[in-house]
């Protein structure tokens, strides 16, 4: 075994399992250290916010006992990586940098600043895939172009060669180098919140890590792959994988999720599951177009995709913006997301389309407002497909939805959450009103409310717009940018 080891750059990718440049580092038999760099002093708008602070934690401790259970350990420095990592090779005579790739326009002109200074010193530095089914230049359009369709892309991926089976969890112990560089205590970040602790309702809903990943996708094989197709736009029920955040941070890689599905198909003799699992594996290619675009646009996140969008005639209503963001506007499927949204750090997708569409189109709030709110709530802030979903809905994105598709959030309440069990659970002052007035409470008759205890404008707020009338002055809106178009 060569004396000069291997510095394992964890990103994206906090697990063992599946991790293909942890193999590499393994197969060239040097000793590993294991490294996680907090990068957060470089100025970025895109810095980590709270919900996304509070879930590296918990997986970087539970990265770090996972490696120690292999007689390793996990380093942690702060400050700017690429001198993080130089600093680490000079103390610990390292060769060689082994990393994931990550394909945000930052973390990419990162990679490449890296590599031109480890070879500029004589080290290298290798970079290799893992975070996403197909890298992004590969699907490519007949011309050679990039896709700016879902759908052409998602047959051109499933033209490709499948993805690669999982690569195993090591089970043997790493090997170490003789003496340990220091690292930094993780409790020092102060990642998580303290004053207050608003992570209470995050910790009774998730466990990070690679583990709980693990879990996660059994329990979606089992409970509701069969019922994917139907129950996935469904609130009220568990019918949908909520891997989102563990794809995130990489605590389980997509190449483990899209084999599980596709063994557990396979397994099946009556084809139980068929519609579910194949609608579920078109979800992870959505993601993967997500990044295609990201990747092939860098100013996805900040800049509408179509420039006619640049002249849409947006209302500022701070008021109107703040109420949103506290499940205040009177509409109690919006409310309900919202709510959900700060107390577990997630949402259900059908409500983030319905909660996006009423930001943008009852309230003309600009789409990059919602992307804001929602990068520092959500456990699974995801910049592409955070980006790509709130351009999506805006109608200013790559295959985006009609400018006229306005979601109505009566008739989304009703379809999705029939019962009511989830207005109910997360905005519990209209938990009394009967169900066929808890989809619009103003409708209900004054002795209703009573009954119910509501008094609008006073325990649930009175709507913040009409739908008719927002309607309307969103369309109104969007003909500026049909005018533009022609």
């Amino acid at each position: 075994m060569s004396s000069a080891p291997v510095l394992l750059w964890f990103r994206q990718d906090l697990r063992l399992a599946d991790h293909r440049a942890l193999a590499a580092a393994i197969a060239a038999a040097r000793p590993i250290v294991p490294v996680f760099v907090l990068d957060d002093e470089t100025p970025s708008e895109w810095r980590m916010g709270g919900a996304s602070r509070w879930w590296l934690h918990q997986s970087l401790a539970a990265l770090s006992r996972d490696l120690e259970r292999l007689g390793s350990r996990l380093v942690l420095r702060r400050g700017q990586a690429i001198d993080v990592l130089e600093t680490l090779a000079e103390e610990t005579g390292a060769e060689a940098v082994y990393a994931s790739r990550c394909y945000e326009p930052r973390a990419r002109r990162l990679e490449d600043h890296i590599a031109r200074r480890f070879e500029a010193i004589g080290k290298t530095f290798r970079r290799f895939a893992g975070g996403l089914l197909f890298e992004p230049e590969v699907p490519t359009t007949k011309a050679g172009e990039p896709f700016r369709v879902f759908t052409p892309f998602y047959k051109a991926c499933l033209a490709l060669d499948p993805p690669k089976a999982p690569l195993p969890r090591p089970d043997k112990r790493l090997p170490s180098p003789e003496s340990w560089p220091g690292s930094d205590d993780l409790e020092d970040w102060e990642l998580l919140p303290t004053k207050p602790d608003w992570a209470g309702g995050m910790r009774e809903t998730w466990e990070p890590g690679e583990a709980g990943a693990e879990k996660r996708l059994l329990r979606f094989l089992d409970m509701a792959m069969a019922g994917y197709s139907d129950k996935r736009n469904r609130p009220d029920i568990e019918g949908t994988s909520r891997l989102s955040p563990h794809l995130h941070f990489g605590d389980i890689s997509p190449h483990r999720c899209w084999h599980a599905v596709e063994e557990r198909l396979a397994s099946a003799d009556d084809g139980r599951g068929e519609s579910g699992g194949r609608s579920f594996l078109r979800e992870l290619v959505w993601r993967e177009f997500s990044y295609h675009l990201l990747f092939h646009w860098p100013d996805l996140p900040e800049k509408a995709f179509r420039p006619e969008f640049e002249d849409f005639p947006w209302d500022e209503d701070a008021t109107a913006l703040a109420a949103w963001q506290r499940g205040r506007t009177g509409y109690p499927i919006v409310d309900a997301g919202m709510r959900e949204l700060w107390e577990t750090g997630w949402m259900h997708n059908r409500v983030r389309m319905v909660t996006a569409s009423f930001l943008i189109k009852h309230l003309l709030i600009p789409w990059q407002a919602g992307e804001d709110w929602f990068w520092d709530t959500l456990v699974d802030a995801d910049l592409a497909s955070n980006s790509a979903s709130w351009q999506w809905v805006a109608g200013s994105g790559a295959d985006a939805a009609p400018y006229f598709r306005i979601f109505n959030p009566m008739l989304q309440s009703k379809k999705f959450d029939p019962k009511g069990d989830y207005i109910r659970r997360y905005v519990p002052e209209l938990a009394e009103l009967p169900t066929e007035h808890l989809h619009a409470p103003w409708e209900a008759s004054a002795d209703v409310l009573k009954a119910a205890g509501v008094k609008l404008g006073e325990s649930y707020p009175k709507p913040l717009v009409d739908h008719g009338l927002a309607r309307k002055r969103a369309l109104e809106a969007y003909e500026v940018i049909r005018r533009a178009e022609r």
